[in-house]
């Protein structure tokens, strides 16, 4: 049934999973604009960001290096992935990297089930963040908000990153055209490497800092590569700022349709990217670039 404080309770929660699918977002699309590479095992990578900084937090007590460690062990995951094996498809039809991506994202998950069981995991908030928070008319989770805050501050680096750095110049003409770039001397494929490695980092750091919020399962990043996904085609592939506004589409349109019927949330999802397709074939903020 609908009612005022529900409501304004949907929409701060849909814009917690929007950031959290902006952030995620952000990797996948850095990635295929700028190697071109259609990335089915980014889901894993997500969860595997919430398994390490699960064992992380098992051995230390302490979340922030859970978070830091979650975060550098799918980067290393990401570099070793894209120097042994995706290398040598940036060349090859798009099927055959899907087909690649997807199985290495099979093996990452049928690998944490194998360590950790299928049994749900639980990393609990730090200490500062638990509990509610009142917000003058509710009361609010507390870790909830910080999530928003959190993603906002990592999306900040990655654009200051991606605009205000040398590297950040290059991933953008990579972007608009590789050929050139390597032209000029620049080693693309090293820029490559660390690109994957970044967009890679991007869904380990969700992983963990989602982590509090929903119980780790090795299935919990299938529902999220199918939202990303959504999300990169909503605000428009290789666009940073798409992904961005992409995810507080998406996380508002999941948490509102919730309120009237949760099994159409995934339906009104689709309608909204089948709408932006039909109108803007680019995405929001996207512009015509690879096939």
């Amino acid at each position: 049934m609908f009612n005022w404080p529900n409501f304004v309770s949907q929409v701060f929660n849909g814009l917690a999973l929007g950031a959290l699918l902006a952030l995620i977002s952000s990797g996948l699309t850095i990635i295929y604009g700028t190697l071109g590479v259609l990335n089915l095992a980014h889901g894993a990578m997500f969860m595997l960001g919430g398994y390490a900084g699960y064992a992380a937090f098992q051995y230390t007590g302490s979340f922030i290096i859970a978070v830091i460690a979650g975060s550098l062990f799918v980067m290393v995951v990401g570099v070793l992935m894209e120097r042994i094996i995706i290398r040598h498809f940036y060349q090859r039809p798009h099927e055959d990297q899907l087909l690649v991506t997807f199985g290495i994202g099979i093996c990452f998950v049928e690998l944490v089930r194998l360590v950790f069981s299928s049994d749900s995991k639980l990393v609990p908030p730090p200490p500062l963040f638990q509990g509610i928070t009142s917000l003058g008319f509710m009361f609010y989770p507390t870790y909830r908000l910080a999530v928003v805050g959190i993603v906002a501050i990592a999306l900040g680096v990655l654009f200051v990153v991606l605009y205000r750095t040398r590297l950040g110049m290059i991933v953008r003409a990579g972007i608009e055209d590789s050929v050139m770039v390597d032209s000029l001397g620049i080693n693309v494929y090293r820029v490559f490497m660390i690109v994957f490695g970044i967009g890679a980092m991007a869904a380990g750091f969700a992983g963990i800092i989602n982590a509090p919020v929903v119980s780790l399962t090795p299935g919990v990043g299938d529902d999220i590569l199918v939202e990303t996904f959504v999300v990169v085609v909503i605000g428009g592939v290789g666009s940073f700022p798409g992904a961005i506004l992409g995810g507080l589409i998406a996380g508002e349109i999941i948490s509102i349709t919730s309120i009237f019927d949760p099994g159409y949330a995934y339906v009104m999802l689709f309608a909204a990217m089948t709408l932006v397709l039909v109108v803007r074939p680019h995405g929001l903020l996207g512009v015509q670039g690879r096939e």
